[in-house]
Order: structure tokens, then C-alpha cells, then sequence
């Protein structure tokens, strides 16, 4: 199978960007289809977060956002990829972005949650250099989450 090569642009966005809104909502409904009645989906709009955004053409087709927590460490977070675009290294060139504005910005240490049935995400975040950690933050206590730290 011959491998297509697409030229993806990845452009900064804030939590208001229309495509950022669409694509976390696509986000949130994946993740609530794959654990339904796992709790509630977070509300209303995270300023703090500073987003990247995967565009093929006018069409944007990933995102992923970048959230302080405190001095020096931050949480890479709505990590998403539409289905039709998945498997061309979108999320990888979205992650390695973040890597880069988090260094620019003086982070030097990463965090993310992702769910135990995200096969793909968790391969994607282990083949990146992320490494398991105890739960942090909101995500101590739920079981369904795993937790990662990379220092970039």
C-alpha cells in the first residue's frame, strides 16, 4: 500500500476558535461513546489553554491544547484527530508541536491522562517518550485514567 503524502499545517488557536470548539466537541462524544456512564463530560471553556490546530487545506483536522498547572509543568490535554485522518502522523506532529510552545514557554515537564481503552493514544504517548505516573489532579481516583509525564 502506497503511503500518501499531505501537507499539514499546525497553526495556534484559542479555546473560542470555531474548529477548536467542533473538534473537541467530536472529542468529547468519541470519548463518551467509548466509556458511556463514566461521568460527566467537563463544561464551559478553559481560557487557560492554548491550542494547536491540524489543518489539511481550509479544513481543520486535529487539535490539541497546552494547559499550565503549575511553574514549569504543564498538561497536554483534548488531544483529537478526526477518524478520516488518523494514521498520518497528525497526532504526532500535533504533539511535537506542543513539545515545542511548552519549551518556548519555559515547561519543562509534561503531564496527560488518557483512558484505558485508548489503545492508540497510549501507544502514541509511550512511543513519544511519556512515561506512566500516579493519577494527578483531577484525574486522582478515577480508574478509567492513566496518567504520563515526559520532561522536554
Amino acid at each position: 500500500m502506497k503511503r500518501i503524502s499531505v501537507l499539514i499545517d499546525i497553526v495556534p488557536a484559542t479555546p473560542y476558535d470555531r474548529a477548536v470548539i467542533e473538534l473537541c466537541a467530536e472529542q468529547q462524544a468519541e470519548i463518551e461513546a467509548r466509556y458511556p456512564g463514566a461521568g460527566e463530560a467537563p463544561k464551559g471553556i478553559d481560557p487557560q489553554i492554548d491550542f494547536l490546530v491540524a489543518r489539511i487545506g481550509d479544513e481543520a483536522v486535529g487539535c490539541g491544547g497546552l494547559r499550565p498547572l503549575e511553574p514549569r509543568v504543564a498538561e497536554v490535554t483534548r488531544m483529537y484527530v478526526r477518524p478520516a485522518h488518523r494514521g498520518q502522523g497528525i497526532s504526532r506532529r500535533l504533539l511535537q508541536s506542543l513539545e515545542e510552545l511548552a519549551r518556548t514557554r519555559g515547561v519543562r515537564t509534561l503531564r496527560l491522562e488518557t483512558g484505558d481503552l485508548q489503545p492508540e493514544s497510549i501507544g502514541l504517548y509511550q512511543s513519544s517518550g511519556y512515561r506512566r505516573i500516579p493519577a494527578f489532579g483531577p484525574y486522582i481516583g478515577n480508574i478509567l485514567s492513566l496518567c504520563f509525564e515526559k520532561h522536554v
